[in-house]
């Protein structure tokens, strides 16, 4: 009972640890890290009695994740011997990067049979949707009447819009995993319903962050969902996502017609945000060729003024970020650890029984999930933010657990009843028992 509590309380306070800070006193250490390492104490003491799963088994993300790490650890190490600073924020950072894609081995070791693994799932999403909710919320109380830039939803992700972007993710991110339960969940009619509003509250949330590069991705979602469902169907449903846009609030039409905007002379030209990621990204590929083997871990904003008009600015892609700050060779862990977590969704997709309509949701849900984190971080860099990742991290775990329990449900039982004994030699050749008359058996 207090290790499920405790499992429960990290999937809350993970989303919500920006919206409800609590000092532990201890440097370098957040609630989130308490609770971890007092999940870790509980574990042992588990009754095996409550235990219905799978033997432990190594993830299938272990190695990619190690080497990731490794890849942190060295850059590190180069940022203290290039450019030493803040000993304790600079191990802080690098706690915080380590630390969150942790959860994922925590939870597929969870020790939780297969009904206290299915509810630590709808526990993520219920959490999902209630951020969802208060991004909303934060919507309507700002109103729809002119776009401003400072009425942009952040949820619980941010105390105010400057984070919106990081919540746009978010709900990008786990908006398939709602919509893949209402296509796919056969027969279960409550539960897609359910699923089907959920999706509705967080295409609202997304809406209100006014975030673009979120609306690509939850499109992008969607679009892919639509299609592994029924072609057809999604070229109706995109037709009518089409002819509905006009319905949409001027201050969304706004926001994605600010991209494009027009100079004095008439002519075409990008709007600021997005001429300035350009800009930085041109200088994190001349940073990268300065370092090769990287400038150093969160050193980033600190370099970049040398390199473009803009200091102290984070590089708006996480890709880019991991070249400039970690070289080749972490630019190389982090795409091993993408095409891990792929090849996990392909796992997943191939585990879950054809007549389980439940698992096989989960299965497709968590594979576009994948695709949209991955999109996130192009014009993004919420790799690293815990409040973000660290529910999709979990999920991992859980999901991975989930479909290994199923699988070792699904044993044909004839492989676990004990073998039927051969017949006695004078049963399959009696006249061979009449020549040996001793040899019956």
């Amino acid at each position: 009972m207090v290790l499920r509590l405790l499992l429960y309380l990290q999937i809350v306070y993970t989303v919500y640890q920006i919206h409800f800070p609590l000092d532990t006193h201890i440097p370098a250490v957040n609630v989130s890290n308490l609770l971890f390492f007092a999940t870790l104490l509980a574990l042992p003491f588990t009754a095996r009695g409550e235990v219905d799963g799978p033997p432990a088994q190594p993830g299938l993300l272990r190695w990619p994740l190690l080497g990731y790490f490794f890849a942190l650890t060295l850059a590190l190490v180069i940022a203290q011997m290039r450019m030493p600073r803040d000993l304790v924020g600079d191990i802080t950072y690098y706690k915080n990067a380590l630390f969150y894609p942790l959860l994922y081995f925590m939870y597929l070791h969870c020790r939780q049979d297969r009904a206290g693994t299915r509810q630590l799932i709808i526990l993520v999403m219920v959490v999902a949707f209630v951020a969802g909710l208060q991004a909303m919320r934060q919507g309507l109380d700002y109103g729809f009447s002119s776009f401003a830039e400072n009425h942009r939803a952040a949820g619980p992700f941010g105390r105010d819009y400057r984070d919106a972007n990081r919540a746009g993710v978010y709900y990008a991110m786990f908006l398939p995993l709602f919509i893949a339960v209402a296509l796919f969940f056969r027969g279960r009619w409550l539960w897609r319903g359910a699923a089907l509003a959920g999706a509705a509250v967080i295409g609202f949330a997304i809406l209100v962050t006014y975030s673009r590069q979120s609306y690509f991705i939850a499109l992008l979602g969607l679009g892919l969902l639509l299609l592994r469902r029924n072609l057809v169907l999604a070229v109706v449903l995109g037709f009518a996502l089409l002819s509905m846009t006009a319905y949409l609030p001027d201050t969304v039409t706004q926001r994605v017609q600010e991209t494009q905007q027009r100079d004095a002379a008439g002519g075409e030209q990008v709007d600021e945000s997005t001429s300035s990621r350009w800009e930085i990204w041109d200088g994190a590929f001349a940073m990268w060729r300065d370092q090769p083997f990287g400038i150093g871990l969160n050193r980033f904003p600190l370099v970049i003024g040398d390199y473009s008009r803009y200091e102290n600015k984070d590089a708006h892609n996480y890709y880019v970020l991991t070249l400039a700050e970690t070289g080749l060779q972490g630019l190389a862990a982090l795409l091993l650890v993408i095409a891990a977590l792929f090849r996990l969704a392909g796992r997943l997709r191939r585990a879950a029984p054809p007549d389980d309509a439940q698992a096989r949701a989960l299965a497709i849900g968590f594979t576009v999930c994948t695709v949209c984190m991955a999109c996130g971080n192009f014009y993004g860099s919420p790799f690293l933010n815990g409040a973000v990742m660290g529910d999709y991290w979990i999920l991992c775990g859980l999901l991975e657990r989930y479909l290994r329990q199923l699988a070792t449900a699904a044993t044909p039982a004839a492989a676990t009843q004990p073998g039927v004994p051969a017949q006695a030699l004078a049963q399959r050749f009696p006249q061979a028992a009449r020549i040996l008359p001793g040899r019956r058996a």
